[in-house]
Parts: structure tokens; C-alpha cells; sequence
């Protein structure tokens, strides 16, 4: 079975529906894709406990609709492009929820010294980071920076993980989401300038 392209393996898999061997061939096809996805559910949040249970609901989301797989692609890519979306939901819900909003990114930030003006000054510092990215930049900007400067991706697995269509990929999110950030960081710095005594 292990020869067997993933493919091949959904074919067989629908064609003993119901049978004691769907079970192994559904297992045969999380048994190959279980870390990489789950990898890029840490990847995307950050987070090791959440990213586990995100990578369970992928598959529970894959499994549920494997019907709808009609096999105009590999079936990996059907099954990372489903990753990449639940794990964007997840982190958009969690954007919602402020509470939560950016934890594992700034956690690197947090001051653990005894001087409670730092702690307040990196935390007005962070919020006013997230307010120029959110204002200045698209979506798809902020993604692409999260992922390649927060996340450490490479631009090339970002341009494949958000299927990036253009020529030059993630690369030119890049350029315009930092000449977008300077000019938003210039302004700020400005309003901050005239608000002074």
C-alpha cells in the first residue's frame, strides 16, 4: 500500500466504502500527511497544543469530505490547501478575540524585569506595531510578513503555503508591505513628534 499514490489510495478507499479496508486506507493517508500538517498548523499559530488539535480537525474536515476530491490536483495539494484555510479561520477567530490576539508572536517581547515603565513601553510599542500593520497593510500583506518574519518561512514555502500565483511570489508582498509599513511608521512618527509639548 505504501507504493500506492495518495490518489490511487482515495480511489480504492471509495471503492470499498463501508469495509474494513476504507479504515486502513484512510489510515495509510493520515499515516503520510499527519506531520507535515500538523507542522504547518504550528507554523501558522505558533502554538504546539493548538497546532495538534487543528492537525485532528484537517483531517476530520478531509476524511468528512473526501467526496468532494474529484482529482483535478494531487490529492496533497486538496489537503494543504484545506490545512491552510482551517488554520487561517483559527487565527482570524483568534484575532477576534483579543485576549488572544498575537500571544506567541509577542511573547518573545515581554520584558521579564523588575521595571514595570519598560513592560508598559514594549506593550504600547507592540500594540501600535499591530495598528500600523493592520491599518497600512492588506490581509495578504500581513500574512506574508507574519509568516516569513515572525513564522521563519522562507518566501518560497510562504508563495506555496498562500499559492501565491504572481512571478516574483511572496517576495513582492514583501517589498510593497515594507515600503507600506515605512511610510505608515513616518507618519506615526510625525503625530507623535507634533503631540509632544
Amino acid at each position: 500500500m505504501e507504493q500506492l499514490p495518495d490518489e490511487e489510495l482515495v480511489t480504492q478507499y471509495r471503492a470499498r466504502l463501508g469495509s474494513p479496508e476504507a479504515d486502513s486506507l484512510l489510515n495509510e493517508l493520515f499515516q503520510r500527511h499527519h506531520g507535515r500538517v500538523a507542522l504547518w498548523c504550528l507554523r501558522l499559530t505558533g502554538d504546539r497544543e493548538s497546532a495538534a488539535d487543528l492537525a485532528q480537525e484537517v483531517f476530520i474536515k478531509v476524511f468528512r469530505n473526501l467526496d468532494s476530491y474529484r482529482g483535478d490536483s494531487k490529492f496533497s495539494t486538496w489537503l494543504y490547501a484545506i490545512t491552510r484555510n482551517h488554520c487561517f479561520n483559527e487565527v482570524k477567530s483568534r484575532a477576534g478575540r483579543p485576549e488572544q490576539a498575537g500571544e506567541p508572536l509577542l511573547e518573545g517581547l515581554a520584558d521579564h524585569g523588575d521595571n514595570p515603565y519598560t513592560q508598559l513601553e514594549r506593550a504600547n510599542l507592540s500594540a501600535t506595531l499591530r495598528e500600523l500593520m493592520s491599518s497600512a497593510l492588506t490581509e495578504l500583506e500581513s500574512r506574508v510578513m507574519t509568516l516569513h518574519y515572525s513564522e521563519e518561512l522562507s518566501l518560497d514555502a510562504v508563495a506555496q503555503l498562500l499559492a501565491l500565483q504572481n512571478a516574483s511570489g511572496a517576495k513582492a508582498y514583501i517589498v510593497s508591505a515594507r515600503r507600506k509599513l515605512a511610510r505608515a511608521i513616518e507618519r506615526w512618527k510625525v503625530r507623535e513628534q507634533k503631540m509632544r509639548p
